[in-house]
């Protein structure tokens, strides 16, 4: 059975971009109200919510506390950023990196070291992430 789809929440969404460097004048006016579902989720049946804890993304802007989108229904490619498994234990959020026939999940942070898989290892991608939602205060 597939779970209920989330009911839709419209919020305004302010035309143009917003600077991140000097300020200039905003506009007072919205002018077509979005829905979060509607801007981060494609395929709701295959999309779900997972908590980063952990700094090994820093880099890909991901950082622990972050909310991730994660997508199964989207095939995972080379550079995508995935949701694993390696042999059945704790579950990882990495860059893939698939060359000819070799797999390696690369973190976006240099202290951490890429996982190499060799013959015998199980991977399991459990999604594409699609997106992270960062919470600034609560």
């Amino acid at each position: 059975m597939d779970p209920p789809l989330l009911p839709l929440i419209p919020l305004p969404m302010v035309e143009g971009k917003i600077a991140a460097g000097f300020p200039s004048p905003a506009e007072d006016f919205a002018v077509k109200r979005h829905d979060l579902n509607e801007l981060l989720i494609t395929h709701p049946a295959a999309t779900f919510f997972w908590t980063v804890s952990g700094d090994s993304m820093l880099q890909a802007g991901i950082e622990s506390g972050c909310i991730l989108v994660v997508n199964r229904a989207l095939r995972p490619e080379h550079r995508s950023i995935v949701v694993a498994q390696i042999d059945g234990g704790e579950f990882t959020v990495k860059y893939l990196h698939k060359r000819a026939d070799r797999i390696k999940l690369v973190p976006a942070n240099p202290t951490y070291p890429e996982l190499v898989f060799r013959d015998g290892q199980q991977l399991v991608i459990c999604g594409v992430v699609t997106a992270a939602i960062k919470r600034f205060t609560r």
